[in-house]
């Protein structure tokens, strides 16, 4: 965030060893001026007036742990923030990376609802890596340059509730079916690739920093009036019969413009959806139960 020129102030916030982060990242020479705020105390100084709030707060996967085994922790930890954020900046657009997704999305929407401040076109599950890896691993197969593909990822963002929509990706190339099974099954299983591989010292950072920038500029660009801003995210829906579901957006000067509907699916696709239902399902009420205890 501190390379996008859309940024004027980046405000840093954690319990504990924002300054030191704050210095470093204060020295690039970009336009943004850089604030380090730790503890309880100083969260409604870092939040005051703030634009875009991006939430990647909690602990992260270890081997042999689900994003749900995470839900305690972190579902606290997105409650207390959402708390603050309906105080102190409550028409921020919020980008939620704070994981189970499914379930800390409904967590603050709830949370807002209690306060009085919720707008469902302001509250974002960023599922961008998703995208990113989708991207990445269909232009590997479909041997083409991954700067010019586009895939829509819709859903959720855990297991089989993420569904790539490889049958709408571009440029168009004629995958064999078992490689489009391939490409959705690693495409969910994406993290856990990266947590294994890291073996005990973490999960996916980079990338998901990366996937989170990029969600966080097209907000930045949205409230900025560019025209035709198009992302994936776990948003309040419509489009199927569950209250929450990642799919494609229009951003705009107030977050959410138009929720996009999805396009014609494969038969396989139209299976997957099905099949994600029900978990995505659970996950969202164990949020909105979570919020309410």
């Amino acid at each position: 965030m501190k390379l996008n020129p859309l940024v004027s102030s980046l405000s840093l916030y954690d319990i504990a060893g924002t300054p030191g982060v704050a210095a470093d990242v204060s020295h690039v020479n970009t336009r943004s001026e850089v604030a380090g705020y730790q503890g309880e105390g100083e969260l409604g100084k870092a939040l005051e007036g703030a634009d875009v709030v991006i939430i990647p707060a909690g602990v992260p996967r270890k081997p042999g742990m689900t994003r749900d085994d995470l839900f305690n922790i972190n579902a606290g930890i997105v409650k207390s923030l959402c708390t603050a954020i309906s105080k102190y900046c409550p028409k921020a657009l919020v980008n939620m990376i704070s994981n189970p997704v499914n379930s800390t999305v409904p967590i603050a929407a709830e949370v807002f609802k209690k306060a009085g401040t919720y707008d469902e076109k302001r509250l974002f599950g960023v599922t961008t890596l998703d995208v990113v890896r989708a991207k990445t691993f269909y232009a590997g197969k479909a041997n083409v340059p991954v700067a010019g593909v586009n895939v829509p990822v819709v859903g959720g963002h855990a297991g089989i509730t993420i569904l790539p929509l490889f049958s709408q990706a571009t440029p168009k190339a004629n995958l064999d079916h078992d490689v489009i099974v391939a490409l959705t099954k690693r495409t969910q299983d994406g993290g856990t690739e990266v947590v294994e591989a890291k073996a005990g010292k973490g999960s996916a950072t980079l990338s998901m920093a990366y996937a989170g920038a990029l969600f966080a500029d097209a907000c930045l660009k949205g409230l900025n009036g560019v025209p035709d801003v198009v992302e994936c995210s776990f948003v309040q829906s419509n489009v199927t019969e569950l209250p929450f579901f990642a799919s494609k957006v229009r951003l705009g000067k107030n977050g959410v413009e138009e929720v996009l509907g999805l396009g014609a699916l494969s038969d396989y696709e139209k299976q997957g959806l099905e099949n994600l239902k029900p978990e995505l399902l659970a996950s969202i009420e164990k949020g909105i139960k979570f919020a309410k205890q």
